[in-house]
């Protein structure tokens, strides 16, 4: 009978880990577990503390430092990878998990579907034919060195990448080597991940090749599987459940889901919210049931581009199924900067990002040309932006690897305001009040088309009160909105002043806030 070692990589929540690796084991598997480095060491030592007593769980003897579309997430997971083919000399699979997936039918369903056949479990499309990759870079993923995070060291990224192609520094793939690329989500028989591991050791070069590709764990594992076993042995399909919207964003799974997951012709889903506690509870219970029998009806897809190609009426998987995936996310925080000089909110957000460590973005829904990732073409268009407000920010997240982000707005876009102000996420909003003489509104009319080159003195004397009432107006009316954390600085005060309000802004000490308040030239035109 199948015995599972589980493959589990994550970096966060310590109570949902121990919860998960007890509820797999009670059932007779196994978990090797990798905790990100990044990650506490505190909650890494309440892990092991709280699974200590437990034979069936094992801890990847090194810990890596994981970052998005980095090698390390391919480097975790073969530590782990060799510390259960170590510690379970039993087990006969070995199945990728992250701390977001949940079993969706019975132990004893998911044994008997992994004895119905001697195969592996494992998307593997060819890179350059498939369509695998919809939007973004593909064949130069391969074709240049990529040693540098794509979210967290962005200009050195492009910089690298762009260098490279102006100086023709492609490479060459391997030799005998076809490419190949699926979801990292995947089930192994024994014997083929220890042919994986065999292969890393006699062909270093390929891991060479791997450790400089990007997005390495959507292709290294998916290549080499097909370089070890014969095709008839491949099965080439996750049992592990996912949806993702048009723009690329993961779906979640909340509690009125349940129904939805157990028809799937899967094994896992992910991702399931932490805050579908209900689901959680269910799904728990169902894995160590017995005699449960499942009727697949393999929905999941269909429905799901049914109801956001249509929109949605009545309440069939109410209302957080289409409503809360907007939501930025409860455990974020987006700090937004506001001020009708741009270049004053733009020298603020660099210094609070440097002090911080928080990721800032400059006017994203005022200036098209402000640099962004790649989202999936959201970003493109100033009116794409606005229009998908909330599932850009949620990408913007995403990519950044970040649960803070710091944005810069116009007072203008005073219903965007609202609208982020009403979310779940903490939403924390600094005016940045300024003064405004009456040169630097004259060229403020000509910047927006108010007035031209050719418009007379008479005319912008006319003109120049009305901008003034106006932008006093849009102060005012942000003042008395009654936001939540809302907090203003003021140009004609002190350092000491502004510090107040801006560290309860950035939850940073006054004596740190001060030392931004008084940066040089914060207010100069």
């Amino acid at each position: 009978m199948a015995k599972i070692a589980f493959i589990l990589l994550c970096h966060k929540d310590p109570e949902g880990i121990i919860r998960q690796a007890e509820r797999l084991t009670a059932a007779g598997d196994c978990m090797a577990i990798h905790f990100d480095a990044r990650a506490g060491a505190e909650d890494f030592r309440r892990i092991r503390a709280a699974l200590a007593g437990n034979p069936n769980v094992t801890f990847a003897r090194r810990r890596v430092r994981c970052g998005w579309g980095e090698w390390s997430l391919v480097a975790a997971t073969l530590e782990a990878l060799r510390a259960a083919l170590a510690a379970f000399p039993d087990a006969t699979h070995l199945y990728m998990l992250s701390g977001d997936c949940m079993p969706i039918k019975s132990a004893e369903y998911i044994h008997d579907f992994l004895d119905r056949e001697d195969a592996d479990y494992i998307e593997s499309f060819d890179f350059f034919t498939s369509d695998w990759i919809k939007t973004g870079m593909k064949g130069d993923r391969l074709a240049y060195r990529h040693p540098f995070n794509e979210r967290t060291q962005k200009r050195l990224f492009y910089g690298a990448y762009n260098l490279q192609k102006r100086l023709g520094l492609t490479r060459a793939i391997p030799a005998d080597l076809q490419v190949m690329i699926g979801s990292q989500w995947w089930c192994l028989r024994r014997r083929t991940a220890e042919w994986v591991l065999d292969f890393c050791a006699r062909r270093p070069e390929v891991v060479r090749f791997f450790r400089t590709t990007w997005i390495p764990d959507e292709t290294f594992f998916q290549t080499i599987v097909r370089q070890v076993v014969p095709d008839r042995e491949i099965r080439t399909r996750s049992l592990t459940f996912l949806m993702f919207s048009d723009y690329g964003m993961p779906v979640s799974f909340y509690n009125d889901h349940y129904d939805l997951l157990l028809a799937q012709d899967y094994l896992f889903a992910r991702k399931i919210s932490p805050e579908a506690r209900e689901l959680r509870r269910r799904l728990g219970e169902l894995y160590a049931a017995r005699g449960i029998s499942f009727a697949i009806s393999d929905e999941g897809q269909r429905l799901y581009r049914f109801l956001t190609g249509r929109g949605r009426e009545g309440r069939r998987f109410a209302p957080r199924f289409w409503e809360r995936e907007a939501s930025l996310g409860r455990d974020r925080e987006l700090l937004i900067l506001v001020c009708k000089k741009w270049h004053v909110a733009k020298r603020l957000a660099d210094h609070a990002a440097a002090a911080t460590g928080v990721p800032s973005v400059h006017y994203l829904f005022n200036e098209e040309a402000t640099p962004l990732p790649d989202l999936g073409g959201i970003e493109r268009r100033l009116d794409k932006r606005n229009r998908h407000r909330r599932a850009l920010m949620r990408l913007l997240y995403d990519r950044l690897g970040t649960d803070r982000l710091l944005v810069c707005m116009d007072p203008a876009d005073f219903d965007l305001l609202k609208d982020f102000s009403s979310d779940r996420a903490t939403v924390r909003i600094l005016e940045i009040s300024c003064e405004f003489s009456d040169a630097y509104l004259e060229g403020h009319a000509r910047r927006t088309g108010l007035a031209g080159e050719a418009t007379a003195p008479e005319t912008m004397a006319r003109l120049l009160p009305t901008i003034r009432a106006d932008i006093s107006h849009e102060s005012d009316r942000l003042g008395d909105a009654g936001l939540a954390h809302f907090h203003r600085i003021r140009q004609g005060a002190g350092a000491a002043e502004n510090a107040v309000p801006l560290a309860a802004f950035l939850s940073i000490p006054v004596e740190s806030a001060q030392g931004i308040a008084g940066a040089d030239h914060l207010f100069c035109d």
